[in-house]
């Protein structure tokens, strides 16, 4: 067995900085080997510098379609294949009332978060159709908005709720190909898009409130698990947040 055949090939969207960050360094400390993308291409080459070893960097705008083919033709190009795909580039909407959003904010945000996914999940398929052994596994990032939204978030929620719906299509057209497809919900992990919640962050209610935050490494440790899977066995979806974030239950 050849080396580009026995080694394991991820690709991580959002990987420069939060959970795109913390799941490639744990995908990289379990022995995957990592293409990183993003928007800007510093964030990743320190990440891969973190890495250390061999990573593939390529800066990308996962909702531009030409940018996402010249993401896997490079992947393609140096590896040969892809294992996994983790689709975690995505935008938060504006905290403000959906009649005053811009149309062109809003698109940004389904742009991100919903295209990205697809076009992403589009080029992966067909390479992991392709190549051989055949198949693979796909992670979508879906969100504790993928189950209930936070007031003035119905860009980013709908986005959210749809990942589940996309998530649920390819783990059923993906069967055929040994292709496996899952999602992971987390809620509140300690990155820099959920600071503000030290300072309190708006409530159903409509009350101001201090949400606890969990270490983003715990959200790294459940991606590393749901990609370590046989090809048998697949999580379809797995929920990870701070145990005390008001999600469950009546707050």
């Amino acid at each position: 067995m050849g080396e580009a055949t026995a080694r394991r090939i991820a690709m991580v969207t959002g990987a420069g900085s939060g959970v795109g960050k913390a799941a490639a360094l744990g995908l990289a400390a379990a022995g995957w080997t990592l293409v990183l993308a993003g928007r800007r291409r510093e964030p990743l080459e320190a990440v891969a510098a973190e890495i250390g070893g061999e990573s593939l960097v390529v800066p990308t705008d996962v909702g531009d379609e030409t940018a996402v083919a010249a993401l896997f033709a490079a992947t393609r190009e140096r590896f040969g294949r892809l294992d996994l795909l983790f689709n975690n580039a995505g935008l938060f909407s504006p905290s403000v009332p959906l009649d005053e959003l811009p149309v062109a904010t809003l698109r940004s945000v389904l742009d991100a978060n919903l295209l990205g996914v697809f076009l992403c999940t589009r080029e992966a398929m067909a390479l992991m159709k392709a190549q051989s052994p055949r198949g693979g596994r796909i992670i979508n990032n879906g969100s504790i908005s993928a189950h209930a939204p936070r007031p003035n978030s119905a860009p980013y929620t709908a986005t959210k709720h749809a990942i589940t719906g996309l998530t649920k299509s390819v783990a059923l057209d993906g069967r055929a190909f040994d292709i496996a497809c899952g999602q992971i919900d987390i809620g509140n992990a300690a990155t820099d898009m959920t600071t503000r919640m030290a300072d309190g962050v708006p409530q159903a209610d409509g009350r101001l409130a201090v949400e606890p935050r969990m270490d983003v490494s715990h959200v790294a440790d459940a991606i590393v698990w749901m990609a370590s899977l046989p090809p048998e066995a697949n999580v379809p979806f797995l929920t990870v947040m701070a145990t005390k974030m008001p999600f469950v239950g009546r707050g």
